[in-house]
């Protein structure tokens, strides 16, 4: 099997995880306060990959830390705006506006010190794509009825956050981007996965005062997400941009909201309205034209 085949059915099967993920944490959130929770997602899956690499961190140098750093901050904040978002949204909403990442990375690459090695700059597709999302990003948050003058008044804190979060995400892809080619998989995880969790210990007082219940569905969530969509995934995904572009790594994630929306209907009963759902295939056909039309050269791969 060919090594960019092999990345993208691993990848596919970690975003299918992480798409089923988003209503296991919103159910987890019931007994838990978002960032403490992330805390203590973040700690469970360092352990585990460190138990894991060891060898690989006893190989440290300066480059190889200030890299997991970066990398890690622009994890943890996008983990600690989704998860705070997800208490405050449906799990639903909250997939298909995470899903712009898809829409960020291609136009973050406009910025040629953010641009990966051999990646050309954003064209006209990307930016129609872009404003088909985002018209389906407010059509997704606001409710029916919204006068155009209130539209950016009536969009929930809840949206705002993961949109945020979208933000990170993307910058986390290019950083990956930027980093994965130089370090092993299993070290560069690592790595970033520490540096979230000490990122995250640093910002828990931001949510006010943690509060936890364990009970069997705490537990359950924080052994799924710690282990198969944390430790697991990302030791995944950074091998897979070893082999794949960023964008095209960006397009395997197009599937997450899918897979969530789908978890969502069926395990909590979530329900599009009309306008929300019209919103929501507005994302992805964005997201399409970004991804799906053809150029002479897969953006993002050196011609």
């Amino acid at each position: 099997m060919r090594s960019n085949t092999k990345a993208q059915l691993l990848l596919l099967a970690v975003v299918a995880v992480w798409g089923a993920t988003f209503v296991l944490v919103k159910d987890a959130l019931n007994d838990v306060s978002p960032l403490l929770f992330n805390l203590l997602r973040m700690t469970l899956a360092f352990l585990v990959l460190a138990a894991v690499n060891y060898r690989h961190l006893r190989e440290l140098s300066r480059k190889t830390v200030l890299s997991g750093l970066v990398v890690g901050a622009f994890l943890a904040a996008g983990y600690q705006f989704q998860t705070s978002g997800l208490a405050r949204t449906t799990a639903a909403k909250s997939a298909f506006i995470t899903g712009l990442v898809v829409a960020f990375v291609p136009l973050l690459t406009a910025v040629p010190a953010l641009r990966p090695q051999g990646a050309r700059a954003p064209g006209v597709t990307t930016l129609l794509g872009a404003v088909l999302a985002f018209t389906g990003l407010l059509l997704l948050t606001t409710p029916a009825g919204t006068a155009f003058r209130h539209i950016f008044e009536s969009i929930g804190l809840g949206d705002l956050l993961t949109l945020l979060c979208a933000l990170a995400f993307a910058g986390h892809l290019l950083a990956l981007a930027h980093t994965s080619l130089h370090l092993p998989a299993g070290l560069l995880a690592t790595l970033q996965i520490g540096a979230a969790a000490v990122l995250m210990g640093a910002t828990l007082p931001l949510g006010g005062r943690p509060e936890i219940h364990l009970t069997a569905r705490l537990v359950l969530a924080l052994a799924i997400t710690s282990v198969l969509a944390t430790a697991a995934a990302f030791t995944i995904q950074s091998y897979a941009q070893q082999h794949l572009a960023p964008t095209h790594t960006a397009l395997i994630l197009t599937l997450e909201p899918v897979f969530a929306w789908l978890t969502s209907m069926i395990v909590l009963h979530e329900r599009f309205g009309h306008r929300a759902l019209v919103g929501a295939l507005l994302i992805l056909a964005g997201i399409a034209a970004i991804e799906l039309v053809p150029a002479r050269t897969p953006p993002g791969i050196p011609a």
